[in-house]
């Protein structure tokens, strides 16, 4: 069926919906993976989110129950250029669109997601709505601007024009809550603790749960860990009272700043206990030092994202997934020193405490999708944590 995105400044573009039939409305965000469809949509980073896919076909590899980042889909919604209906591949289980289906989360195709990105990247992660075209916006073009009334010239043929249909829903796509100063960690954490791995394992880590993605357990597990999995909302003293050897700070979606709970527990854990910290567990980990974050422009989110180690001239490609950062200029030296530069746009991509054994990255080591060039931090951790026994 016939179905469109608006977004708050009036940018619309149309398309044909597949899987849920229902509205959805949040932050649009892209993602330049070239394949990790199933991965994105169930990363709980991605709440409250519509996210845009840069590769040009989606859905041809189909989903499966073992590469999924959390136990359902996430993001608010889906937008393609192409997607393919019939999977071709010997691990798909079922269909992409019968995934979302169940999760009742619409998906928007055909849309030319090239011109959306671009403007996105220029306007910045706006607000937007995903719904049923209206019956009289058929005559629309595959896209356009929506004019305030008096300011258009009625003629549908025109890129910029007055449509009080629209209109309508470009108020609701500016009711959409700002990211900015909204906690959704509290919403995706887990609400009871869970453990991996072995019990006789050589290390125990507690792992905070923010929005963790699945693979990080599957990173830690791997080499030997036992992993127990907590709600973000536990105090120090609960972790500390499990006997962990180490303590992981997970991803997870929102502002890093409403997180004073978080934030205070790790700021009582430092000294006392090795921390990694992931991406918002990077930013929390940040705010605990002393520091501040702020919101970028249109984020960061990929698999190809090039970042120096400063402290070993190495560089990385990484996968990312985060609207926001921490701000350099507000982070003390004498606490904390910078180990990681965006070389995109030299925004602050790892931190280490200099007289804790903490560190914390801004991408995601454990990738998934994404390459692997950062699973060396997995090592690096799980030796702070032997050298801490």
């Amino acid at each position: 069926m016939n179905g469109i995105l608006v977004l708050e400044d009036g940018h619309f573009y149309r398309g044909e919906l597949f899987a849920a039939d229902v509205q959805a409305a949040g932050e649009v965000v892209f993602n330049t993976s070239p394949t990790g469809y199933q991965e994105i949509l169930t990363d709980p980073s991605y709440v409250g989110q519509i996210v845009v896919l840069t590769t040009s076909h989606v859905g041809n590899y189909g989903v499966n129950a073992d590469d999924a980042e959390s136990s359902r889909t996430r993001t608010a919604g889906l937008i393609v250029r192409d997607y393919h209906p019939v999977p071709s591949n010997w691990r798909s289980d079922r269909k992409l669109a019968d995934s979302l289906a169940d999760a009742n989360v619409p998906a928007l195709s055909g849309v030319d997601t090239r011109a959306l990105v671009l403007h996105t990247r220029k306007a910045g992660a706006l607000r937007g709505v995903m719904t049923r075209l209206p019956e009289s916006c058929i005559r629309l073009p595959l896209a356009g601007t929506v004019l305030a009334p008096g300011r258009g010239t009625g003629e549908h043929t025109d890129a910029a024009f007055y449509h009080p249909d629209l209109l309508q829903i470009v108020e609701q796509a500016k009711a959409v809550t700002s990211m900015v100063g909204l906690d959704l960690a509290s919403r995706v954490t887990c609400r009871e603790s869970w453990t991996a791995g072995e019990s006789s394992a050589k290390c125990h880590v507690v792992c905070l749960d923010f929005g963790i993605k699945l693979n990080i357990v599957r990173q830690l597990v791997a080499l030997g860990c036992r992993v127990t999995t907590v709600p973000a909302s536990t105090s120090a003293g609960d972790i500390l009272a499990l006997g962990p050897d180490g303590v992981l700070l997970s991803n997870g979606p929102g502002d890093p700043e409403p997180l004073t709970g978080p934030i205070e527990t790790i700021r009582t854990l430092l000294g006392k206990v090795p921390i990694f910290g992931i991406c918002l567990g990077h930013q929390l980990f940040g705010l605990a030092c002393g520091g501040k974050t702020y919101k970028l422009k249109f984020g960061h989110r990929g698999g190809n994202h090039p970042v120096r180690d400063g402290e070993s001239g190495r560089v990385e490609i990484t996968a990312q997934n985060h609207g926001f950062a921490v701000h350099a200029p507000s982070l003390d030296g004498r606490v904390v020193t910078v180990t990681h530069i965006n070389l995109n746009d030299d925004t602050v991509e790892g931190l280490r405490h200099r007289r804790h054994p903490a560190f914390s990255v801004q991408f995601h080591p454990e990738a998934s999708p994404g390459p692997h060039d950062s699973h060396h931090l997995f090592r690096r951790f799980v030796e702070l944590m032997q050298r801490g026994r």
